[in-house]
């Protein structure tokens, strides 16, 4: 079995709270004591100074020091030292190229998958942390040599799942119609619907749905499934063509 822990965070922040404030505890039972310091990966936003401001003071109120990537004159060596990794939110397609530009995708795949550090994303930091960045929902404003992401869980997640507005007259696709136009293209993973407010936990090759929302699973050619926090999804981490089941 993987040494693997990751904690994939649907959003950094939800309505009525600070950063990170929704999933501050997680955090820490996450990280518990044996962490001292934690490397931040802000690519997905252009300011990353002000980025990396925001999560140091969080991360140094939950008892964490911080070190930004982006500060680093190596970062490939940054990773290597690295007790465990956060990768904030953002664009995604900025933060995957960005990933790739400085050869990033083999050394956080062997320190997470191999060494067991933990690996922690919130929103953008959640898609790379998937097999691909098909489904997320942002802009591609940058276009990365590939859509191929870290592979550190054998699915895809949409986060900030969105259901639809029963009241709204917006024609427009809903997720889950462009998550099924996904599946409608041959051998593609299932998709993990995280809502606001949700977050999926994995030790090994157990998965557990955290948070105070629950998710919307899909599975090609199979009808959306509803999952309440505490959902045991570890059948997910078969890494396997589970649209076959």
């Amino acid at each position: 079995g993987s040494p693997r822990r990751l904690l994939l965070v649907s959003n950094s922040t939800l309505h009525g709270g600070g950063y990170l404030g929704h999933c501050q505890q997680h955090i820490k039972s996450f990280l518990g004591e044996k962490v001292k310091r934690v490397l931040f990966v802000p690519y997905a936003l252009h300011d990353r100074d002000a980025y990396a401001r925001t999560a140091r003071e969080k991360f140094e109120s939950l008892g964490y020091g911080l070190d930004s990537i982006h500060e680093s004159c190596d970062p490939v060596e940054a990773v290597r030292k690295s007790e465990a990794i956060f990768i904030g939110g953002g664009n995604t397609f900025r933060l995957l190229k960005a990933l790739y530009d400085n050869s990033l995708i083999q050394e956080i795949r062997k320190r997470v998958l191999e060494d067991g550090i933990p690996y922690m994303g919130s929103s953008a930091g959640t898609n790379v942390a998937t097999i691909s960045i098909n489904t997320t929902n942002d802009m591609p404003i940058v276009y990365p040599p590939s859509l191929q992401a870290l592979g550190l869980v054998p699915f895809n997640i949409n986060p900030h799942y969105l259901d639809p507005d029963v009241k709204s007259t917006h024609m427009g696709e809903t997720r889950e119609e462009r998550i099924r136009q996904y599946h409608e293209e041959p051998n593609t993973p299932p998709v993990l619907g995280l809502r606001e407010g949700a977050m999926l936990l994995v030790e090994g090759d157990k998965a557990t749905l955290q948070g105070v929302t629950g998710a919307r699973l899909f599975l090609r050619g199979k009808k959306p499934t509803e999952h309440e926090p505490g959902t045991d999804f570890s059948f997910l981490m078969i890494d396997s063509n589970l649209q076959n089941l």
